[in-house]
């Protein structure tokens, strides 16, 4: 039953990207596979002016998403953050407004409200956790022909961002999408197990140069859903932020970039410093730093960073915040 579902699935993509029409007597797979898709929508979100994130990521994004729950579609965070207006299309084209009902930095998911009714029905959540390595799954974005691909899981490993990020069992597949923002990865039993983030150059950790994708497993969606509804955020205190990028290179950590009138901007932590420690503690790996930096309480509180700038150490005291207060006010909050 598993296989006969995935490989309804892939039949659609043959249909679709071959440009053969479809078949007018569907097999009751052709009908799950169709349904199944009928939850996969495009997001569009224009940002306020004046947005903090403007800069990296636009001030227009486009993307996919989604059904998750009745009128709820699940997207990655960054096309949506400090959204004006968001506009999502279903997939029989009929397009809704909708507002951010919530956003969670830590995994990097966003949830939206929809407006008005949309035709599709929910994908349920799968087990993230159960993919297997060189597991099949299918990738579906906004769309069809090449917004359908059927990819293979290559690793489930941590990753670290240099966004203050990390994942501790990201997804990553071969071959490569390039329609990846918010694109819904699909398991053989035609369930929701995650969405995708970026394209990296290598996905097998092996210095390989094998492009591919990483999805944020849906695992850590299902733990927030219903906080996300009901708060607009993930349960307990907020992670400490420091508006700092930071990459690491030959055994050690360089800042790259520094959010503006951040608190890393405010206390002088500047581009091209060497970040060697936390407090007393020694860093030199992204997810040491950030693990440290996290298990030092909540947001708001004091971190002494050491640096070194032009062959001096120096300690630079500043004080976190919660991420979400750095973002322009966002009005479906």
């Amino acid at each position: 039953m598993i296989a006969r579902r995935l490989s309804a699935l892939v039949l659609m993509l043959v249909f679709s990207g071959a440009g053969f029409a479809q078949p007018q007597g569907k097999t009751r797979e052709e009908a799950e596979a169709e349904e199944t898709l009928s939850a996969i929508v495009r997001v569009q979100a224009k940002i306020l002016p004046g947005a903090r994130s403007a800069a990296t990521l636009g001030a227009l994004r486009e993307g996919s998403g989604a059904l998750v729950r009745e009128g709820y579609v699940a997207t990655i965070g960054y096309l949506v953050i400090e959204a004006e207006s968001i506009e999502v299309t279903g997939a029989d084209g009929r397009s809704v407004p909708a507002a951010l009902a919530g956003y969670d930095h830590a995994s990097g998911f966003g949830l939206l409200r929809l407006l008005a009714p949309l035709a599709g029905k929910p994908l349920p959540l799968g087990d993230a956790a159960a993919l297997a390595e060189r597991e099949p799954a299918l990738v579906a974005s906004y769309g069809t022909g090449d917004n359908l691909s059927v990819v293979s899981v290559v690793s489930r490993r941590p990753f670290s961002g240099s966004w203050e990020y990390l994942l501790d069992s990201a997804i990553y597949t071969y071959p490569p999408v390039m329609n990846w923002s918010g694109a819904a990865l699909i398991s053989k039993r035609g369930e929701l197990v995650g969405l995708g983030s970026l394209i990296l150059a290598d996905v097998t950790g092996a210095g390989m140069q094998a492009p591919g994708n990483l999805f944020v497993p849906v695992d850590l969606l299902k733990a927030i859903l219903e906080d996300l509804i009901a708060r607009g955020k993930a349960p307990g205190p907020a992670r400490p932020w420091l508006g700092i990028n930071t990459e690491e290179l030959r055994g050690n950590l360089f800042v790259t970039r520094v959010s503006p009138d951040g608190p890393a901007d405010r206390a002088g932590i500047a581009r091209g410093d060497m970040l060697i420690g936390i407090g007393a503690e020694e860093v030199s790996l992204l997810a040491d730093f950030y693990r440290k930096l996290w298990a030092r309480g909540a947001a708001g509180g004091e971190v002494t960073l050491r640096v070194l700038r032009g062959g001096e150490v120096k300690d630079v005291t500043l004080r976190s915040i919660d991420r979400l207060e750095y973002f322009r006010k966002q009005p479906s909050y």
